[in-house]
């Protein structure tokens, strides 16, 4: 089935417009995921998106039932006819569950955190009523292909305790770059997943074991309707959203899975709908490229020195919690954080989760601590004899090591660019 709103407008209150999913059925009684699609000028990308999830598979190969999952689309601000296809789509897939809203979002509120925030609000509450708190909403793009066994693999990490899941964003085969951006992409990648495995080797998480990847961004993402509500919902921000909800779940201490086997294939263009995304970002790449200069990134040795003391000040954490009232002693572990010792007991005293305790190590660390850069290359460089040092480490001491993980290219939210 198919089903579209009237137009609405919306201002900048934190509910959705008037109307926006008044029209919708109630779910269906075995619905167990939601999947949610921000559009804004996607006419000519969503028949492929859409496709990708009507044809999805179980991990034995067979087709997933129509009637475990529904999509709801959101077009919003659009100058073509993305609800028509979307319409249209539906027509053609009568037995699935796709709905189509159209909005015209406020100058002020018309963005992609807005967008997402309305899709994922009335997933959840829709999921409630059926799934209750281990409904899961999964989060996708227009311009995305989701893998044939997306829903699956992300199901499967969820039994497995997830809390959130961020899976893999691949590239298209033909990207529309040229070959020197294209080159400092995969190099990025390259260097994405080179800290990765050494973060797993240096402190490793339980909840989200080699091998890993480190995206969680809205192309491939998925989190359950009680931790949804449990952080409060999506932060409403322009760009960057995903990013914001992550931090939100490492505060609350909630497992956040990076599996290799949920995936999917995404737009290179340019020209994005967001204001800092992977278009603005191959942007920057270029003027860089132009100029004969590499991007530079945080260096290994200091990466070491992070997560090291990351792990002794989880231990201290856990010990602190035992000791209600009694200031840990943590000087030696304040100098190598770069942050005064007083506050940093203080804070380990008071913080109900150490999610907050280390972002709070984050803001409060010395200013020096927060640039230590070098231009990527060499940072690549001396990531693989640090990955090779500790993995030899590791199996020295007996520690059972996992497969290696194929470096690919990795679509990814930027971060802060620096240049020499």
């Amino acid at each position: 089935m198919c089903l579209f709103t009237s137009q609405t407008t919306a201002g900048p209150a934190a509910t959705a417009p008037a109307g926006l999913w008044q029209h919708l059925p109630p779910p269906a009684a075995g619905l167990k995921i939601s999947v949610i699609i921000p559009a804004k000028d996607e006419a000519a990308n969503l028949p492929a998106t859409l496709a990708a999830l009507a044809t999805q598979l179980d991990l034995q190969g067979e087709p997933l039932p129509f009637s475990c999952y529904e999509i709801l689309v959101l077009a919003n601000n659009c100058r073509d006819q993305t609800a028509a296809v979307v319409r249209a789509f539906g027509r053609q897939y009568p037995a699935l569950a796709l709905y189509v809203a159209e909005t015209t979002l406020l100058a002020a509120e018309a963005h992609v955190g807005r967008a997402r925030c309305l899709l994922m609000d009335e997933a959840c509450r829709r999921l409630e009523l059926t799934a209750g708190p281990a409904g899961i909403i999964a989060s996708t793009d227009a311009d995305t292909r989701v893998a044939p066994t997306w829903l699956a693999a992300m199901q499967h990490e969820f039994a497995a305790g997830a809390d959130a899941v961020g899976g893999r964003i691949l590239p298209e085969a033909a990207a529309p770059h040229g070959g020197t951006v294209r080159r400092t992409h995969l190099r990025d990648a390259h260097y994405r997943l080179l800290r990765a495995r050494l973060e797993a080797l240096l402190d490793p998480d339980p909840a989200d074991p080699w091998p890993r990847h480190h995206q969680h961004f809205g192309a491939s993402l998925g989190i359950t309707a009680a931790a949804y509500r449990r952080v409060g919902g999506l932060p409403v921000v322009p760009f960057l959203e995903d990013e914001a909800l992550c931090q939100a779940l490492r505060r609350h201490d909630l497992q956040v899975r990076h599996s290799p086997k949920v995936r999917v294939v995404t737009s290179a263009r340019r020209e994005g709908r967001v204001e800092v995304g992977l278009s603005w970002q191959l942007r920057e790449w270029d003027k860089l490229a132009r100029q004969h200069r590499d991007p530079v990134v945080e260096n290994g040795l200091s990466l070491v020195a992070e997560w090291q003391g990351r792990q002794q000040l989880r231990q201290l954490w856990n010990q602190a919690q035992q000791r209600a009232g009694r200031p840990p002693l943590c000087v030696q572990l304040a100098a190598t954080l770069s942050v005064p010792a007083g506050a940093l007991a203080q804070q380990l005293l008071a913080s109900a989760s150490f999610g907050v305790l280390w972002e709070w190590v984050q803001q409060h660390r010395a200013r020096w601590r927060r640039h230590r850069l070098v231009p990527l290359p060499q940072a690549i460089l001396e990531l693989r004899q640090l990955v090779a040092r500790y993995e030899k480490d590791a199996a020295v001491s007996g520690v059972a090591l996992a497969a290696g993980q194929q470096i690919e290219p990795v679509l990814r939210r930027p971060v802060a660019m620096h240049v020499p």
